[in-house]
């Protein structure tokens, strides 16, 4: 088995890493951004993949990534992992009814509430203890997952017509158009930024580049919230006007045992 993921802030990661480390002993692990990842699929016959739920919806850069390469989900047994901040109703359903278009047979779904991304505005926000609440509680439900799984149970969470509908009516049928596209809404405060070039290296779509020593972003931002959740001086927003909470991984790593390595 392979575990596939996109992950923005490494909420994603962790949990695909978790149920794999659960589930199968192994380590067998690999971006959508590594070029390698797409061979790696081809060679194996089982994956569980996950990724951040955006307004019930699949990011972009996720959802080109499967189109982009539609000859190798044919025939693959996909168990899969969606993260949120809150809810998203069809969350795996979504993803599911995508890679079914391209031959893949889904063996379940799985929803996991994890510490919000979004950093620039109020919704959401938990305090540190509530956040290592919400990943005890996440890891605890993979563990329970993988049990299920292995007693030829696998949870279906998302995949069903109510969820469907959950995840149409309660987000996507009023915000699913801001994942039809790429945005050119990040906003990077030129009397903030200092031209470290730290977005530059994190964006999964070389949408940022240092032009005169300061960062400016193009219009292929997929949203993930790296560049707005590790910039040193809080310059970059995309949905709010400041920076309220920098909702990073490692940020939580020095506090938590429950982390490791990211991005």
């Amino acid at each position: 088995m392979i575990g596939v993921y996109f992950s923005g802030t490494g909420n994603t990661k962790y949990c695909v890493e978790k149920f794999l480390a659960e589930y199968y002993h192994s380590k067998n692990i690999g971006s959508i951004e590594d070029p390698y990842t797409a061979e790696k699929i081809k060679k194996n016959h089982e994956m569980v993949i996950g990724y951040p739920v955006q307004y019930s919806a699949v990011p972009k850069i996720l959802r080109d990534y499967i189109m982009a390469n539609p000859d190798i989900w044919k025939g693959k047994k996909v168990f899969i992992i969606a993260t949120m901040g809150l809810f998203s109703g069809d969350g795996a359903g979504i993803l599911a009814r995508l890679l079914n278009s391209y031959g893949a047979v889904i063996t379940g779904g799985l929803h996991l509430k994890m510490p919000d991304s979004i950093g620039d505005v109020r919704a959401l926000k938990r305090s540190p203890e509530k956040n290592k609440e919400l990943v005890m509680k996440a890891e605890e439900k993979i563990q329970r997952a993988v049990y299920f799984i292995k007693s030829g149970k696998p949870p279906q969470e998302g995949l069903g017509i109510g969820c469907h509908l959950a995840g149409l009516f309660g987000q996507r049928l009023y915000f699913g158009w801001k994942t039809k596209r790429y945005t050119d809404k990040l906003k990077i405060d030129p009397q903030k930024c200092i031209g470290c070039g730290l977005c530059k290296s994190l964006c999964p779509m070389e949408n940022i580049s240092i032009k005169k020593k300061l960062a400016v972003s193009g219009d292929q931002c997929t949203m993930c919230y790296r560049c707005i959740s590790r910039c040193p001086k809080q310059a970059i927003t995309l949905l709010g006007k400041r920076v309220i909470d920098q909702n990073d991984i490692h940020k939580l790593m020095h506090k938590t045992s429950y982390f490791v390595t990211y991005f």
